[in-house]
């Protein structure tokens, strides 16, 4: 009897997923495991989409995406990070941040090479990296004082003549960590130094409270990199504009990659949708006004989470500088999926378990404070009101 590809078999299933279908079959269930805003995609984004189907973008676009979008991209790109790419050659439109990550990885991993990877991490990175028949070494980032770190030691000791990319993400999904520009220095030298792909995951660069001011981008890699490092950034509509289910993003990268990248697309998935790729452009020409709204609601929901879970016995909780996640570590922890299942039975709140996140997640939980105050506060006082009674 044929069996199912081993490369298959070795990715394991999603925890979230496996909680969230849990959490689906109910009633009345407060959710926070999933990593989106309940805020609908932005009317003017909606509009841009139905205006462009009007005008006949239901067609085959380039494999890499429409000029017109890349060439918004490198636009963006040198308004908001000061770096200048080429959109013909350095910019790949991709159908959503996980076919970005997709395809990057399979242009630089043969079957057995090895990626390190920066942990706890969305797990889709690692899960990748194994649909490719390659190895994720995961490094778990170390809780030093009330900041995540990197640990460039345990980095170094995990190379093998195998290894051929460095994972990470910034700003952090889980954690909240964003990569400082010392950090990020070290990382790009680490690189250099070991001969190593560096890709970096910046899909939540927008969602960042520690700048100079509320809209200002986490600091992006490319501002390190030359062009001709061996530099891969995914990115993504999903989180800054509302528009996870559009499933559309990009690949910035060196000239050579992305042209592999662009021949792959066609046989991954063509082209990513032709009219959403017009609504992308509208949400990067006129989406400032409605992302800095966003960002001030997640700011205050960031500090009503922070301020209610520090209060909670039990529990570590450090200050996430971007994304839109808190990731609380409780004393004493070892199974976080049965704690997140126990929850949701008996409160139902949803939350994801850390275990989901690979080494160094276990213990922990992901919060989710995208969610609206009317699901967020009661969330949280079921959860201080479980926690009370001994779970």
């Amino acid at each position: 009897m044929p069996h199912l590809a081993g490369s298959a078999e070795n990715v394991p299933r999603s925890r979230i997923r496996e909680l969230a279908e849990i959490a689906m079959s109910m009633d009345g269930v407060l959710r926070l495991y999933f990593g989106e805003s309940n805020l609908p995609t932005p009317e003017y984004i909606k509009d841009a989409a139905i205006q462009a189907m009007e005008d006949g973008y239901t067609f085959y676009t380039e494999n890499a995406g429409l000029p017109s979008l890349r060439a918004a991209l490198a636009h963006h790109y040198q308004r908001m990070q000061g770096v200048t790419l080429d959109p013909a050659r350095e910019i790949v439109i991709t159908a959503s941040g996980v076919q970005a990550l997709h395809v990057a990885i399979r242009c630089v991993l043969d079957p057995g090479d090895e990626a390190l990877v920066l942990t706890p991490a969305w797990p889709n990175g690692s899960s990748i990296v194994a649909m490719a028949s390659a190895v994720a070494r995961e490094i778990p980032q170390p809780l030093c004082g009330s900041r995540y770190s990197v640990d460039f030691d345990a980095l170094q000791a995990a190379v093998t003549p195998r290894t051929r990319l460095l994972a990470y993400t910034s700003p952090s999904n889980p954690l909240g960590w964003v990569a400082t520009e010392e950090e990020q220095q070290k990382l790009l030298d680490f690189a250099r130094h070991n001969e190593l792909w560096l890709l970096a995951d910046e899909v939540y660069d927008r969602l960042f409270y520690a700048g100079p001011s509320l809209g200002s981008p986490a600091p992006s890699i490319l501002r390190k990199a030359t062009r001709d490092d061996a530099v891969l950034v995914v990115q993504s509509f999903s989180k800054s504009y509302c528009m996870t289910g559009w499933r559309l993003g990009w690949l910035a990268a060196r000239h050579d990659v992305a042209a592999k990248a662009t021949e792959l697309n066609e046989f991954i998935v063509s082209h990513a949708p032709s009219f959403t790729q017009k609504a992308a452009e509208a949400a990067l020409a006129e989406g400032e006004p409605e992302l800095l709204r966003m960002l001030e609601r997640l700011q205050e929901n960031r500090g009503l989470c922070l301020e209610a879970l520090t209060g909670m016995r039990g529990l570590t909780v450090p200050t996430p500088d971007g994304a839109f996640y808190v990731f609380p570590r409780i004393d004493g922890l070892t199974d976080s999926f049965g704690f997140c299942k126990r929850l949701l039975e008996e409160t139902r709140v949803g939350l994801a378990p850390g275990v989901a996140f690979g080494t160094g997640g276990e213990g922990s939980v992901r919060i989710c404070y995208a969610a609206e105050r009317g699901i967020l506060e009661p969330a949280l006082e079921r959860l201080a009101r479980f926690l009370r009674a001994g779970a």
